[in-house]
């Protein structure tokens, strides 16, 4: 797959806002993930004075990439210690993101698109593994996650991860995703279709069916 760089447009309909309450200050309706498509809205803040100053792109940027798993052990949200490369390596589909549970910006939105695209799946969702990590492992424990996850409705193919500060940076300098504050982490999603494969990286926000489009793009020619 060659990169491509998509534009999207400058702002979202006000009336997709404070839809979902309790993901505010960044909310959508059920089908906003039709939406936020390569050709419509991006996200725009609410509140000009949130404390997570988060970069927002006004683009999605394809490119596929080749990453060394790092050697580490995390923590489940069921509370299983676990190598990241097993998870990671156990035959399925990836689909990966970075969090962490107190964020009020980037990490709403990117859950909300994951939660979508969880439901576009389908019959399809026993296939796929869904990879959330905590970039803020201090404050997310097992128990935070597990709560967090069943705020998005993550299904038993979506699992929560964290452990050590030093787990975590060690797996968010892997992908490339290390930004040393969490305050300046940015939207993105990694896609792998099995184990040796290249990863397809997406910087900025893609709704739920381009995701889908992607997946199954990746999984055709795995």
């Amino acid at each position: 797959m060659k990169k491509v760089t998509v534009p999207l447009a400058g702002s979202l309909l006000l009336a997709a806002i404070g839809a979902l309450g309790p993901i505010a200050p960044y909310a959508w309706a059920d089908d906003a993930g039709d939406h936020l498509s390569h050709h419509t809205h991006m996200m725009k803040t609410v509140d000009p004075h949130a404390r997570h100053q988060h970069m927002m792109t006004d683009e999605t940027k394809h490119s596929m990439e080749h990453y060394i798993l790092p050697q580490v052990r995390l923590v489940r949200d069921d509370g299983k210690i676990v190598s990241l490369t097993e998870e990671l390596n156990d035959g399925r589909p990836v689909i990966m993101n970075f969090i962490f549970t107190s964020c009020t910006a980037v990490c709403p939105l990117t859950n909300r698109i994951f939660s979508l695209f969880q439901d576009r799946l389908g019959s399809e969702r026993d296939k796929v593994h869904m990879v959330s990590i905590s970039i803020d492992p201090e404050q997310d424990t097992p128990p935070v996650l597990k709560k967090y996850a069943s705020k998005y409705g993550a299904g038993p193919e979506w699992h929560f991860y964290t452990g050590t500060a030093a787990a975590s940076i060690a797996a968010q300098q892997a992908f490339d995703v290390y930004r040393g504050d969490r305050m300046n982490h940015t939207p993105v999603t990694l896609l792998r279709a099995a184990p040796g494969q290249p990863w397809l990286r997406i910087d900025g926000f893609a709704s739920a069916d381009d995701l889908l489009h992607d997946y199954r793009d990746l999984i055709a020619f795995k």
